[in-house]
């Protein structure tokens, strides 16, 4: 027989919410990734039996979009009085930190787009800016999955790049390649090597971008 003080320590029913669940899962989400987290692992943290977690949520999917639910709530909560640029600026923006912040959301946009009423709700924000701004339904669709594919990019992007700087010199072994390459060959990115390096990444440079996207539609606009 199992001494008392062997026996896992289970938490009282009644500790154990929707709330709490979502919460360590998240938690696991930043610190393992999507791979890290399974429904066995997460109630053992949690200390309850596997089936607990079900009478909140289905499936590890329906955890995930609430997971993600919870990261993106009010993404779009944003003035609708405001200009269409600034709206779209807005979005974008917080979008980008908030995957830099929990980069598990990057895969969870990849492989589940509009899955979670928050991805939704933000994704109708976009579009309807859009629209309102007198886009035609072809450009819009574009102009939005463009947005999108840049704010995943740039910040896949930092976060790998914030993952190998985690050696000081690193920055200044890439510029060293770049400065490396045939003068001859690939003049001209020898010469804005530090500049590439410098501007690889940040907020500044999605931002950057971003401006470059709106410019263009605000022409295509006006055209």
């Amino acid at each position: 027989m199992t001494p008392p003080t062997a026996r896992k320590q289970r938490a009282p029913r009644h500790t154990l919410s929707r709330e709490a669940i979502v919460g360590r899962a998240m938690a696991v989400l930043d610190e393992q990734g999507p791979d890290g987290l399974t429904m066995r692992g997460l109630a053992r943290e949690l200390g309850v039996g596997p089936m607990a977690l079900y009478t909140y949520f289905r499936s590890k999917d329906e955890l995930l979009d609430a997971v993600r639910d919870q990261v993106l709530h009010g993404l779009a909560d944003l003035d609708d009085d405001g200009d269409w640029a600034a709206r779209l600026r807005a979005i974008g923006t917080n979008l980008y930190q908030l995957l830099v912040a929990h980069p598990s959301l990057i895969h969870l946009f990849a492989t589940r787009p509009l899955a979670g009423t928050e991805a939704a709700y933000a994704t109708e924000a976009q579009l309807a800016a859009l629209r309102e701004a007198g886009f035609d339904r072809v450009t819009a669709a574009r102009a939005h999955l463009t947005l999108l594919h840049h704010a995943l990019g740039a910040a896949t992007w930092e976060v790998q790049l914030n993952a190998g700087r985690r050696d000081p010199d690193s920055d200044r072994r890439r510029r060293a390649a770049l400065e490396a390459m045939s003068a001859d060959r690939y003049p001209t990115i020898v010469d804005l090597a530090g500049e590439l390096v410098a501007d690889a990444t940040g907020e500044a440079q999605f931002t950057s971008g971003l401006d470059l996207v709106i410019d263009g539609l605000r022409q295509r606009l006006d055209g």
